[in-house]
């Protein structure tokens, strides 16, 4: 019996033994598993960190986004309003040549009356020479007619006296 409660305290001791050695690896185990844990949650940390810095950062981006749409849909709108302006322009400048034209073709026709009326005053200042001329020699022989009458007077008034 004492054979036996000793090979029973032996038994036990053995199982005491395993029991110790399962206990210092299941702490090891538990300590790495706890290392492990503490290694994830620093992980978690960071990777929380660097999430909050992701979501700042696509903030960021979706403003930027929304300020180049918003540029991109001014300039377009500035785009429109430039053809706009470049149609209008053309038009003013189609416009500016047609009054070019036209005051060429006023001048020209403004130049040919001068011309014409140089022409014709010419003319006039001609006519009222020759008539000045005309005027003269009639008023030269209303003189002699008139010298004429008064001799013929005279010579009748002599001959009615004789």
């Amino acid at each position: 019996m004492a054979d036996r409660i000793r090979e029973k305290m032996n038994q036990l001791r053995l199982e005491a033994d395993e029991s110790a050695q399962k206990v210092e690896e299941l702490q090891a185990k538990v300590k790495a598993l706890e290392q492990e844990n503490l290694a994830k949650e620093q992980e978690i940390t960071s990777l929380s960190h660097k999430n909050g810095l992701l979501e700042a950062e696509n903030e960021k981006m979706d403003t930027t986004i929304k300020d180049l749409k918003k540029t991109a849909d001014e300039g377009l709108q500035h785009g429109t309003h430039n053809e706009t302006l470049q149609r209008r322009l053309q038009l003013l400048e189609e416009e500016a040549e047609e009054a070019d034209k036209t005051l060429r073709e006023t001048n020209e026709k403004l130049r040919q009356t001068d011309v014409k009326a140089g022409h014709f005053e010419r003319k006039v200042q001609a006519l009222e020479n020759e008539r000045d001329q005309w005027e003269s020699k009639y008023e030269e022989i209303v003189k002699k007619h008139q010298a004429l009458q008064k001799e013929f007077d005279d010579l009748q008034q002599e001959i009615g006296n004789i």
